[in-house]
């Protein structure tokens, strides 16, 4: 098992150079490496054991009964789960059903889940391939590792020289650049809130207050609560036989079955709904901030000298007066991999620039009229 854990650090990455937010790169390393590592964890305990296991007669053998029974899937008595454990049922959902053919509840999920936790972790790194494939490796180029404090004068001016020439001559192009960006981030937010509701249709309409009943739960007297758990992932539930017997009449069988797998269902599934919902208020403040910024050229100033204390406010109000948003989101990004000093005098030159083009042509313009 640790041993899978291991290779699981060489399925996400994380880059030096960053191209994205904090909570983006929760979506794509963190949830997908969970996703993955629960996913994996399913099918060793799924195809490596016995998932499940049924009392059979001497008329059906084992193999062919748990078989059968996995396939086809078990079912619950919805009613059973409110008796006394004991006393009218032997187990909570097992009952007999007599009378009770409309109360069941088919259980054929667990069949699915380590294939669904796996398709979970690839809609998780979707927004990030795409995102990846639209940015083109733009940051990594213009960085011309300026992140590296040992270098030469020489080449650092050098390096810092292009880097600006880059920047004043594309200014006002990066617009596009950076709502790509947005629609990535905004893709992430619906994936988790999409992944709700595919989720609780996958449970029967159960999943999206999973959580909620789960601490109710803990919170109830012990003796009337019913654990949401064991109702969506039972650990032990009935199955119906049907084959020829000896005169050629059709026999049922009636069996109980164990399903030890579903004690890691619950436990995965629980955990889950607990991350995505702590991911999708994250990923919904974010979208809060990005229209904040769209909307506020005030606010980027004010967030832009926030996060880099080193730069005067005076000079990146004059670049967001004189350019727009895309160009205070690539400079924002480059100074979260850019050396702190040699990313002060790129803004700050950048800024002189600004202001002389600006005089000169104010220059020309009061000369002709």
């Amino acid at each position: 098992m640790l041993d899978v854990f291991r290779g699981l650090k060489s399925l996400v990455k994380i880059s030096h150079v960053h191209i994205d937010s904090p909570v983006f790169r929760l979506h794509y390393s963190l949830t997908v490496m969970l996703l993955s590592a629960f996913s994996l964890i399913v099918t060793t305990r799924q195809y490596v054991g016995n998932p499940i296991d049924c009392v059979h007669t001497k008329d059906i053998p084992e193999d062919v009964l748990n078989t059968y029974c996995w396939i086809h899937s078990t079912y619950t008595i919805k009613e059973a789960f409110k008796k006394k454990v004991g006393v009218a049922v032997p187990y909570p959902g097992v009952d007999n059903t007599r009378g009770k053919a409309d109360d069941r509840k088919t259980y054929g999920y667990y069949q699915w889940v380590c294939f669904c936790l796996f398709f979970q972790a690839i809609l998780f790194y979707t927004p990030r391939w795409l995102w990846k494939h639209w940015e083109g490796g733009k940051i990594r180029a213009l960085m011309m590792d300026l992140d590296v404090a040992i270098c030469t004068d020489a080449e650092k001016k050098q390096k810092k020289k292009i880097l600006l020439d880059y920047l004043w001559e594309n200014l006002r192009y990066h617009n596009w650049w950076t709502y790509r960006y947005y629609l990535c981030e905004t893709m992430a937010l619906m994936n988790v809130v999409g992944q709700m509701f595919m989720m609780n249709r996958f449970f029967d309409g159960a999943f999206l207050t999973f959580g909620v009943d789960v601490i109710r739960f803990l919170e109830s007297d012990q003796e009337d609560r019913v654990d949401p758990m064991i109702f969506i992932f039972p650990r032990m539930t009935k199955c119906i036989f049907h084959k020829f017997g000896v005169s050629g009449e059709v026999e049922t069988h009636d069996s109980i079955c164990i399903l030890p797998l579903n004690a890691v269902n619950e436990k995965i599934y629980v955990f889950l709904w607990f991350w995505f919902m702590i991911l999708g208020v994250l990923s919904a403040a974010v979208i809060v901030y990005r229209f904040i910024i769209i909307v506020s050229p005030r606010m980027r100033v004010y967030l832009f000298c926030i996060r880099f204390r080193l730069i005067k406010r005076q000079a990146i109000g004059n670049i967001v007066r004189r350019s727009k948003l895309g160009d205070w989101m690539l400079l924002y990004v480059l100074g979260d991999n850019v050396d702190s000093v040699v990313f002060r005098d790129i803004v700050h030159d950048l800024s002189h620039r600004l202001e002389a083009y600006h005089n000169k042509n104010s220059t020309v313009r009061t000369v002709d009229a």
